[in-house]
């Protein structure tokens, strides 16, 4: 399931360097580069409370928005950095990157675990030991999906949960060709104990 593409609202700043930049923060708004696709950059400048607003919602940096700047085409954008005061650790530059729908890029992607109530390892009383909360898939732009999901249904306590185990969405694929552990089962702590004592005996 792809997900929305929200809006990101934006004005052009108008200088650059420094000075500009410590003068947009002055006026409550967080300054900006947009870039990519061979055009020429753009300064641009966000409303600090709306930024930090979207960024408390979380997955900012997966997240594919249609930048809106007045007096200019909208553009989509993903964002490939936020600069943080290293003190209060609150924004104080972004960079985005402009992209077509049809560009490949690299996200990391949450993953959903579902049907636990199907899994009989957890229903012994394993625990689902989670390696990967997200996985870095190439994925296309217009087509970023929310997230992937692994389904729990007739795992057994000492079960691993490769990535290729996992059904991407189509056109995703992960970065890396190992087939790296996602999640596993791991036995409860009295189980696990009683079963070393029996190997020993």
């Amino acid at each position: 399931m792809a997900r929305e593409i929200p809006d990101l609202q934006a004005v052009v700043r108008t200088g650059t360097g420094k000075g500009a930049a410590r003068q947009a923060r002055r006026e409550g708004n967080v300054p900006g580069i947009v870039y990519g696709d061979g055009k020429e950059p753009v300064a641009i400048s966000l409303n600090y409370n709306y930024l930090l607003k979207r960024l408390k919602q979380g997955r900012f940096l997966q997240t594919l928005f249609n930048l809106k700047v007045e007096g200019q085409p909208d553009t989509h954008v993903i964002c490939r950095g936020v600069q943080r005061d290293v003190v209060k650790d609150l924004p104080t530059h972004v960079d985005f990157m402009r992209i077509h729908d049809e560009s490949r890029i690299n996200l990391f992607i949450h993953v959903d675990f579902v049907n636990a109530e199907a899994s009989p390892g957890l229903k012994r009383g394993g625990t689902l030991t989670i390696v990967r909360h997200e996985v870095e898939l190439e994925v296309q732009a217009g087509d970023i999906p929310d997230h992937i999901t692994v389904d729990l249904t007739g795992k057994q306590i000492g079960d691993v949960i490769h990535i290729n185990d996992i059904t991407l969405p189509k056109g995703a694929k992960p970065t890396v060709s190992r087939n790296f552990a996602v999640a596993n089962l791991a036995a409860p702590s009295g189980l696990a104990s009683a079963e070393a004592e029996e190997a020993e005996a």
